[in-house]
């Protein structure tokens, strides 16, 4: 069992306190949006025995386990993170593995570098991805219904929004999202912009259910995305919520701390929030038309203690187990990879002592005993 020395990713969106907070030192006044656990090439995690990347590469099969490796190759299949979101993220959409492998191999024949501003796929994996609140957490995850969109948009009384608001009504469902978000991206950027500013200002002025727009708008003004994120359903997790975004699925985080997890991936299409490139044609092309309940997930417990947040892929697997005072230590042995994270109390996992935000990785097989008082996620893979 490794313990892990993690990198925090300091972009602009990150709140400058959340992640000081749950380690207990004292704030740098620069943005931490992001600490990675994992074996991802951009920042991997530090072990004794080299970074993570290393460990991995010199044994995949002692370090994963046979099974997860004839299944997702021999690399680790997941990123684990805190997150905490001081500012909106971007706007955004992850493709599925066919579309991945497929415009991956595209941007290869063309010769695009991979760091190419406008490159927009950096690997040939699919992103789906997990996002378990630590606090009250808001997001954007998936369309509202287009009449509701519709009402929403009417609401702010703003008359070049009517174009909108009357192919919502127009249409049937995907094809009213499709036209509007079109419209949107591809609309003069001048005329957007001062259609996003009275927007904004009508939002602000009416609060409630505009509240949060009100906020995007602060912080991207101008932007288009500010008109494409009142398409979306807007989710408030409370701690231990949790939401999955799928392949197809537009979604942006707002604000809070939370777990995330995800398939070991950078491909992100954008739809607005912000400066980076925005691809219209292919978001368009990866992008579900269909309105949908968010589909707010909560643990599903064991009669061991743990509690599962069930999704539909095999690349990660998120639990956590709230340890009481006084407790019984929990055998956590797998066959497979895990990490183990504290996000609260004092929780021993092997030979190693654990405050929030500290972790290890536990290789495939090896004993994982954890006890103590507090709370540990345990991420994994489904073999």
């Amino acid at each position: 069992m490794d313990r892990l020395d993690n990198t925090v990713r300091p972009y602009a969106w990150g709140s400058t306190t959340a992640i000081p907070d749950l380690l207990g030192i004292a704030p740098s006044g620069e943005p931490q949006a992001e600490m990675w656990m994992g074996a991802h090439p951009g920042a991997p995690s530090r072990t004794a025995r080299g970074t993570l990347v290393e460990v991995v590469e010199a044994d995949p099969e002692r370090e994963l386990g046979a099974a997860a490796v004839a299944k997702f190759g021999p690399r680790l299949p997941f990123l684990l993170k805190i997150l905490a979101a001081g500012a909106p993220l971007s706007l955004q959409v992850h493709p599925n593995l066919a579309q991945a492998k497929d415009g991956y191999e595209d941007e290869e024949r063309r010769g695009i570098p991979v760091d190419a501003g406008h490159r927009n796929y950096k690997d040939a994996n699919h992103k789906p991805e997990l996002i378990c609140a630590l606090t009250e957490f808001d997001g954007l995850c998936g369309f509202r219904d287009p009449n509701q969109a519709a009402e929403l948009l009417a609401g702010l009384g703003v008359d070049s929004l009517k174009p909108y608001v009357d192919l919502l009504h127009a249409h049937p469902e995907d094809a009213a999202l499709r036209e509007v978000l079109t419209a949107v991206l591809s609309a003069d950027r001048e005329e957007m912009a001062r259609t996003v500013t009275e927007a904004a200002a009508a939002c602000a002025r009416l609060g409630g259910a505009y509240a949060p727009y009100a906020d995007i708008a602060h912080h991207y003004p101008g932007d288009p995305g500010v008109i494409a994120a009142m398409l979306l359903n807007h989710v408030r997790l409370q701690p231990g919520e949790a939401l999955f975004l799928g392949a197809g699925i537009p979604h942006a985080y707002l604000n809070g701390l939370g777990v995330e997890i995800m398939a070991n991936s950078d491909n992100v299409l954008r739809c607005g929030l912000t400066p980076k490139h925005v691809d219209v044609p292919e978001l368009l092309r990866i992008v579900r038309f269909e309105a949908a309940d968010p589909g707010v997930l909560r643990p599903e417990a064991s009669p061991d203690g743990e509690e599962v947040y069930e999704t539909p892929i095999d690349e990660f697997r998120l639990s956590r187990y709230v340890l009481p005072e006084g407790g019984a230590a929990h055998d956590l042995t797998r066959p497979t990879p895990q990490i183990l994270l504290c996000t609260a109390g004092s929780i021993r996992a092997g030979e190693h002592q654990l405050s929030p935000g500290q972790s290890v990785f536990v290789p495939a097989g090896e004993k994982a005993e954890v006890s103590g008082t507090g709370t540990v996620f345990r991420a994994t893979v489904i073999v």
